[in-house]
């Protein structure tokens, strides 16, 4: 377990903004979880997990706590294939891309569509991440996890994690802080996904005269895609996307909404990003921040020095989509640090 203190948040994660972490562990492995616990208490401060910070803005008044990073790694086959299925486990601190891609070379479905995104498998469930029609909640089995509360390993089912879109106990309501996970087990199958694929995926495969989709050709096609419209965190200063996608709760809402001309997608989906370009945004700078040319969801720190510049561009981007299309747009990447 390292320990290290008065660390610049900006550099640990991806959108490089943020003060400083008044401590920060490296966690390695399980036993390290409950010994960060016990120093933070001892030093009486507030805790934060995290793992490759591509989804958090840090603060500009940093953390007067202990940032625990996650670097627990290995995966491997929780139990043997049975009737075409598998069940595969990672430890959390793993890249989720890294799983995607040791689940697709043993031919399994289920992630493939996951490829690319940034980010480690244990954040995976705490954002239920999703791609091109599949989420984490689909196959996901259970996790392990230290329970703060009760100062204990334990194993959470899929039942009890509450998952929906960007949403699980471990990001909403009264347990959000409660667990470290350590472990995540996915159960998997020999299988295909069958088109048609979302638009830019379909549209890729079209064009490369893809006829078979198998999960490591179409793990390559997702890769393809993102990065040919995404910036790579490690070269330009971002959080992925940014922008959680619009949900419209009645079907009036969905017929007003396609009266306008605005795309609504299965589920009552509007796509955030859509809106975003349709207000004539992308490409554009605001306090040092841009939204990507070749993909509205997304924003890129050019130049912004501070998190209060990233708030001002976001306030301006969400009034002007609110004030176009009537549509209240939210943030994706959590936030971390003092107010």
């Amino acid at each position: 377990m390292k320990i290290r203190e008065n660390i610049a948040i900006s550099t640990l994660t991806t959108m490089r903004l943020g003060g400083n972490a008044r401590y920060v562990i490296d966690i390695e492995s399980e036993e390290d979880v409950p010994a960060a616990y016990a120093f933070a208490d001892e030093h009486e401060l507030p805790f934060y997990v995290l793992g490759s910070g591509s989804n958090i803005i840090g603060r500009d008044k940093g953390f007067n706590g202990v940032i625990l990073v996650n670097k627990i790694r290995g995966m491997g086959i929780e139990s043997e294939e049975d009737n075409g299925r598998i069940e595969l486990y990672s430890y959390s601190g793993e890249l989720l891309d890294d799983f995607v891609r040791y689940s697709t070379r043993l031919g399994f479905s289920g992630i493939e569509a996951l490829s690319a995104i940034p980010g480690t498998v244990g954040a995976a469930p705490v954002q239920n991440v999703g791609a091109y029609g599949q989420d984490i909640s689909q196959t996901i089995v259970s996790v392990r996890a230290y329970d703060q509360l009760f100062e204990d390993f334990v194993e959470i089912p899929k039942i009890d994690m509450d998952l929906s879109y960007r949403h699980s106990i471990f990001n909403s309501g009264k347990d959000v802080g409660r667990y470290f996970i350590t472990k995540v087990v996915v159960c998997l199958k020999r299988a295909e996904l069958k088109p048609p694929f979302y638009n830019s995926l379909q549209k890729y495969i079209d064009d490369n005269g893809i006829t078979e989709y198998s999960p490591e050709t179409i793990r390559q096609a997702v890769r393809a895609v993102r990065e040919g419209k995404l910036p790579d965190p490690a070269e330009i200063a971002s959080s992925g996307s940014f922008f959680k996608n619009v949900y419209l709760d009645s079907e009036k809402d969905i017929q007003v909404a396609t009266a306008k001309g605005i795309p609504v997608w299965d589920g009552g989906k509007i796509p955030s990003g859509w809106l975003v370009e349709n207000a004539g945004l992308k490409g554009q700078s605001f306090h040092g921040m841009r939204v990507w040319d070749k993909a509205a969801l997304v924003l890129v720190n050019e130049n912004a020095h501070s998190y209060a510049d990233l708030a001002a561009a976001r306030g301006e981007i969400v009034d002007i989509v609110y004030e176009k299309f009537g549509y209240k747009l939210e943030q994706e990447p959590m936030e971390l640090g003092e107010e």
